[in-house]
């Protein structure tokens, strides 16, 4: 059983969380304030967190940098807060997902399945393959429909990147570092670039992406598992 430590301050939420993952097999653990969610990441050693923003005693910001100090347990933000600079500094600071309430139970099940696939999965994806699409990196071979892709050494290494964490949103900020360099984190339209190339050689239809999906004004998500 996966055990869930869900910080936030809200009764009602946790109540709601309590109920809501326990009907679906997950251990809940549960912390009103970030000082305890931090001692209880620490020393109860959860598979996941479910992480909200606007607690009492420390922004929840801090949290991600304190837990990602001393574990890669993966994060799902879940909070009021909108803004795409509070989305994209909760995924740079370390988070893996970022949900906004009021939130759908059926998507988080789905978000919260991803997260633990990928903590299960280990830190890289050596072989992943999603319709018709193989992706083998160990072979470097990526063949859609039995039909190998020729793609370039970038084209190769951004996906590469963005199949290590699959099913998790990574920001501008971050594929661009990785991929280009610190130089180049703010070739926005660089990148863009790169993804449309990409899309046109993987996807089935381009213009509607299933794969490598837009998460708008904050990043990409390498879309490799359905949601059900």
């Amino acid at each position: 059983m996966s055990r869930i430590l869900v910080i936030d301050d809200e009764p009602q939420i946790r109540k709601f969380l309590r109920i809501s993952l326990g009907a679906n097999g997950y251990e809940v653990v549960e912390a009103p304030t970030a000082g305890e969610g931090v001692t209880l990441c620490a020393s109860g050693h959860p598979d996941l967190v479910i992480l909200d923003l606007g607690l009492p005693d420390m922004d929840g910001q801090e949290v991600i940098t304190a837990v990602r100090a001393t574990s890669a347990v993966p994060i799902i933000v879940l909070s009021v807060r909108a803004s795409e600079a509070d989305k994209v500094e909760s995924l740079d600071r370390g988070a893996d997902d970022f949900m906004v309430k009021p939130f759908g139970i059926g998507e988080l099940m789905a978000r919260v399945r991803a997260a633990l696939r990928q903590k299960g999965d280990g830190a890289s994806a050596e072989l992943l393959q999603t319709g018709s699409l193989r992706m083998d990196f160990t072979r470097r071979i990526i063949t859609k429909a039995g039909q190998e892709v020729r793609l370039s050494k970038k084209e190769y290494d951004l996906l590469q990147y963005l199949a290590a964490t699959p099913d998790h949103v990574l920001t501008h900020r971050q594929i661009l570092k990785a991929v280009w360099g610190p130089a180049h984190v703010e070739d926005t339209a660089y990148l863009r670039v790169y993804i449309n190339q990409l899309r046109q050689k993987l996807e089935d239809n381009p213009a509607s992406p299933t794969l490598l999906v837009t998460e708008p004004g904050v990043g990409y998500r390498l879309k490799a598992q359905p949601d059900a």
